[in-house]
């Protein structure tokens, strides 16, 4: 981009010096260097704008502390640096500190602030067994965790590095841009030596002519269109990392514009994913209530399930003893399985046991948005569990947002279909599909795309890959640490319905502002090129305000891709 402005500038700079030295003409010495001031300044500005967009990386970057407090053999502290410390270590983590690394709370309670990581405004209460994210500020009590991830495993280190590709990444608008501008280069230089020409032709001064193809240069200098788009990129990219919108592929962010269709999941994502036991009992006498609950748990305990969170959370309730489960292998859409005591324990769906023909009671049955799992010890089924899943406030804020951009809004999910049809109502969704597995949801988005819809896809990325990669938009549901979705395009870190619907709208804000820059930088020099030549009597335009007028088309183009923060979530 800078290569007509050097060529004009070394054109006028040497045939100023040949004037100097005894050739006959015009100097262009105090128009060179007003010329040369100008566009300093304007590209001080540019750069400043290219430096914002980039602020919220370095943000992300000094959120880790500098030092930590390692805790040693003998129960002392060690103040180290972030850098020495490796996984295994022990931390303690004083009110009003950073957490230096990714880890597990072994010892205290804490809310902690992760807004910074995950968008999330409301502290987190900590304690121990649960995981905590680097950078994120312990507000209250003391906490002492496990060092699990260091370095480039840590979970800030992934989040920057995929932000970084991700801003890196060219889009179709942004290679069209690239395109237009090698394109412009080349009509600028040959515009510049026409106008050269043709003055002379028509009997002008040399120096004259050579003022009007170095101005014709300086104007049509594709600075602007080459900054449209990757400014645009930079800032979108950034914003939408600090509201936990994780970026990975940049055409399917921009695609959102042409979505017409959303298939939610429904456990963690429509639901808060905060299951409560209500019931817990058994249909065999050689096992008590107790031993079901007891039972489930040793199967449960090794699931990052939000049902096994349920349970596990239950069974510390009721302050329970249970077995090491070995042997555990998770049954893709219906359950687990492992062995317990040396016999074969499952927790499966109902439709587990529809599928193997296992028979329980018609009244045990799922009521509203209930969830049912059943407990079979070697083949047979001794108990059950009910467990209550409640509908997320902001879930129908989401819906309704999409459906009055005119989205239809789908859930799939592998629940029973009673509880899929009461959630489907309390929301007001436009259909429901009930106990689907994870390729169920693929043939239902391939069937959707043929008939025309522009899909996004939400699931958690392991289980849900199939879908994720059939969708027209993938977009991984994982709070906190679970940022690896492969699969997807875009991780939604705190797993809420909101910023679904926000980042659809982002996505159509961002389109419009590379549109609208590209409209400014070419309308530019539609305008600005034919003024610069001289051929439009009392309308000529000099060296130095060619420069303005470029530096202008600069900062204009800068100031509408800063104006997109304004757009992400009404900020």
């Amino acid at each position: 981009m800078m290569t007509l402005i050097a060529l004009a500038i070394t054109v006028a700079y040497g045939y100023s010096t040949a004037v100097t030295f005894g050739l006959e003409g015009k100097g262009f010495f105090w128009e060179l260097a007003t010329l040369i001031d100008l566009m300093l300044l304007g590209h001080w500005i540019e750069m400043k704008s290219v430096m914002n967009a980039s602020g919220a990386l370095d943000e992300l970057a000094r959120l880790m502390p500098s030092t930590a407090h390692k805790l040693t053999e003998g129960g002392d502290t060690k103040e180290v640096k972030i850098a020495d410390l490796e996984a295994g270590d022990r931390v303690l983590i004083k009110p009003g500190e950073k957490i230096p690394a990714d880890g597990k709370v072994t010892e205290g309670s804490s809310h902690v602030n992760e807004s910074m990581l995950t968008g999330e405004s409301k502290p987190v209460k900590k304690q121990k067994d649960d995981e905590v994210v680097g950078g994120a500020i312990n507000e209250q009590g003391s906490l002492q965790i496990e060092v699990k991830k260091v370095g480039e495993e840590a979970y800030l280190s992934r989040v920057i590095g995929m932000v970084k590709a991700a801003q890196e990444t060219k889009s179709k608008t942004q290679n069209l841009a690239d395109k237009a501008a090698g394109w412009l280069f080349y009509i600028s230089l040959g515009a510049g030596l026409i106008t050269l020409v043709v003055w002379l032709v028509l009997g002008e001064e040399f120096d004259f002519a050579l003022e009007r193809m170095v101005t014709v240069m300086i104007i049509a200098c594709p600075h602007a269109l080459g900054l449209a788009m990757p400014l645009v990129t930079a800032i979108s990219t950034s914003l939408a990392a600090k509201n936990g919108l994780l970026i990975r592929n940049r055409t399917a962010f921009e695609r959102a514009r042409k979505v017409t269709m959303v298939i939610f999941d429904k456990t963690g994502t429509l639901t808060a994913g905060d299951f409560g036991v209500k019931t817990y009992k058994s249909l065999l006498e050689e096992f008590t209530d107790e031993d079901v609950l007891r039972l489930t748990a040793a199967v449960e305990q090794k699931s990052e399930h939000p049902i096994a969170t349920g349970i596990m959370k239950k069974a510390k309730e009721e302050e329970l003893d249970f077995s090491e489960a070995n042997d555990y292998e998770n049954i893709t859409g219906e359950g687990v399985k492992a062995s317990v005591d040396g016999r074969q324990v499952m927790v499966v769906s109902p439709g587990y046991l529809k599928k193997h023909k296992l028979e329980v009671s018609s009244e045990i049955k799922e009521e509203g948005v209930e969830t049912l799992v059943f407990l079979l010890v070697d083949d047979s089924v001794a108990g059950y569990l009910k467990l209550a899943d409640e509908v997320r406030d902001s879930s129908q804020t989401a819906v309704s947002a999409l459906q009055k951009a005119g989205i239809k809004v789908l859930m799939a999910t592998g629940d029973n279909k009673a509880a899929a049809k009461a959630v489907s109502a309390e929301l007001g969704l436009d259909g429901y599909h009930a106990e689907v597995l994870p390729e169920d949801k693929q043939t239902i988005i391939k069937e959707a795309q043929e008939k025309g819809e522009v899909v996004v896809m939400t699931g958690d990325g392991v289980n849900d890959a199939p879908a994720l990669a059939q969708a027209d938009i993938g977009v991984a549901i994982g709070s906190g640490t679970d940022v690896a979705a492969e699969t997807a395009d875009i991780v939604l870190v705190n797993s809420d319905p909101t910023d679904l619907s926000a980042m659809i709208a982002f996505g159509k804000a961002t389109y419009q502002k590379m549109i609208q820059n590209l409209f400014w930088a070419t309308a530019y020099n539609a305008i600005a090129l034919p003024l610069a030549t001289g051929f439009i009597p009392k309308l000529m335009v000099s060296p130095a305000l060619g420069a303005v007028l470029m530096s202008l088309s600069t900062i204009v183009v800068a100031v509408n891709a800063q104006l997109l923060k304004k757009k992400l979530k009404g900020d």
